[in-house]
């Protein structure tokens, strides 16, 4: 039996994958209380990790111009002398650098060519997507002799806000007077992992919300800003698209009673932050709400209506089924929201 001591856990992905696999780090504290728990993430979602009460330590993967600087991290690991490493997310370059660091213990998969890296093998196929990505990573406990029964009412994911960052956001709301009306912010874009809603469809659910007595902010990245201009269409709407960055998007989306959204990252920062989400899945197998849904019980999910089997994304857009969710069933459910005190 692997009792470890000191555990890297390494999530070098996107920010959705990251937020999903905080609550590892709580379970693991919870089964060997004097365990160190160290995150190997990409530089960009390490704001999501950092100040975690339950994760002692964060290490950011080396990079320039995206290629590893293999000689540096694995001196790091090295140094750090950890025992065990669960690989949440496998890729073969973390693989052969954890094997070179010299780890005792490295959890995996066990279905990849390379998967002779690892000596702790998980044998569950997350391509099937028959379970929710939260679930897929806390079954790679299972190495460790951990299993937990979670649902939305006993998960936890201790995301934290930033001080600094907290303190320019409430400069910015301010600037703007938008501290005196329920904050709904609408996060158009995507990074084009699944179908989205159409535009066409985002700016008629924003002409609804904005004769309501709220303010909408509009979030994205520099690149996305014209987009989030499209649903510009009134004095209550702000385009904040660019103006945040990671740490700062947490405070700004905490400051939220809404959270609007297609299939991406910050829709889990909104749910792990507790907020009321609304987030638009279609129905192909590996994209849909069941695999990628915001882990929350605060949460409304809406899907094509079109009648469709064995949906994949080329049936899915050339029948445009995300153009079938009604708009107008989704402010209703919205307004209901806004209207409580």
């Amino acid at each position: 039996m692997i009792i470890p001591k000191n555990l890297l856990i390494v999530r070098t992905d996107r920010i959705g994958d990251v937020i999903l696999s905080l609550p590892l780090s709580e379970i693991i504290k919870k089964h060997f209380p004097k365990c160190r728990v160290t995150f190997l993430v990409k530089n960009y979602t390490q704001p999501i990790v950092a100040e975690h009460q339950f994760i002692d330590e964060v290490i950011t993967l080396p990079e320039v111009e995206g290629k590893i600087n293999f000689r540096k991290i694995i001196q790091q690991l090295k140094e750090k002398k950890f025992d065990t490493c669960l690989v949440v997310h496998s890729r073969f370059n973390i693989a052969l650098i954890l094997f070179l660091a010299g780890i005792k213990w490295r959890i995996g998969t066990g279905y990849r060519w390379y998967s002779f890296l690892f000596n702790k093998k998980i044998f569950e196929h997350r391509k099937k997507s028959q379970k929710h990505e939260l679930e897929y990573n806390l079954n790679m406990l299972s190495a460790l002799n951990v299993s937990e029964k979670i649902d939305f009412t006993n998960i936890d994911f201790n995301l934290s806000i930033d001080k600094s960052s907290e303190k320019k956001v409430n400069s910015l709301l301010s600037e703007s007077n938008l501290l005196s009306k329920k904050i709904v912010i609408i996060h158009p874009g995507s990074s084009g992992s699944s179908v989205d809603l159409p535009m066409s469809k985002f700016i008629e659910l924003t002409k609804l919300i904005k004769n309501k007595d709220c303010n909408i902010i509009l979030t994205g990245s520099k690149s996305e800003f014209d987009l989030c201009e499209q649903l510009r269409i009134s004095e209550n709407i702000f385009n904040f698209a660019g103006k945040c960055e990671l740490s700062e998007l947490i405070a700004l989306i905490n400051k939220a009673e809404i959270f609007i959204s297609n299939s991406t990252g910050p829709i889990h920062i909104a749910a792990a932050l507790k907020k009321n989400v609304v987030g638009f899945y279609p129905k192909i197998k590996e994209c849909s709400a069941q695999r990628w849904g915001p882990f929350t019980s605060k949460r409304m999910i809406y899907s094509p209506t079109i009648d469709c089997n064995n949906c994949d994304r080329e049936q899915c857009e050339r029948l445009d089924c995300m153009n079938s969710i009604d708009m107008n069933k989704v402010f209703f459910n919205l307004e209901q929201l806004l209207e409580q005190k």
